[in-house]
């Protein structure tokens, strides 16, 4: 991101929060919302990107492996014209009874996700709470 970008965006913190619905293509309609958050921030492109692929990888999981209803936070923060995007998915919990096995995912096709988050990430993590569990993820932007 250039300076005159950076510029361009609001100072200090800002914050969207977006419940998801439990249905199909859920995900890509908040990916719409998402991009015209990170457009309206003046985010670079290739940061923007990345932030949409975490986004998608968080809320999948969400849908995929827990119960409903999730939420998704999306916010910014610019402390010294460094800064950084958080992604948070909250959700109720695992989906799976405790104690039963669930059938094992086909990795061709499944548990890369949260791979892609902590690659992309510049830091990442779970919170367990009494509402459920959060996911999250930083992206950094700015001087280094």
């Amino acid at each position: 991101m250039t300076t005159a970008q950076l510029d361009a965006a609001p100072h200090g913190e800002a914050e969207h929060v977006f419940a998801l619905p439990h249905t199909p293509g859920a995900v890509s309609a908040i990916r719409r919302r998402i991009r015209a958050v990170l457009v309206d921030w003046n985010v670079a492109a290739d940061l923007a990107e990345d932030v949409l692929l975490v986004v998608s990888e968080l809320l999948t999981n969400a849908i995929v492996h827990a119960l409903p209803p999730a939420t998704l936070s999306l916010s910014r923060s610019r402390p010294d014209r460094c800064g950084a995007v958080r992604v948070e998915v909250t959700d109720r919990g695992p989906a799976a009874p405790t104690g039963l096995s669930a059938p094992a995912p086909d990795p061709d096709e499944h548990g890369r996700g949260l791979d892609i988050v902590t690659a992309l990430a510049s830091r990442c993590g779970v919170r367990v709470h009494s509402g459920g569990t959060s996911r999250w993820a930083e992206l950094r932007f700015g001087p280094v």
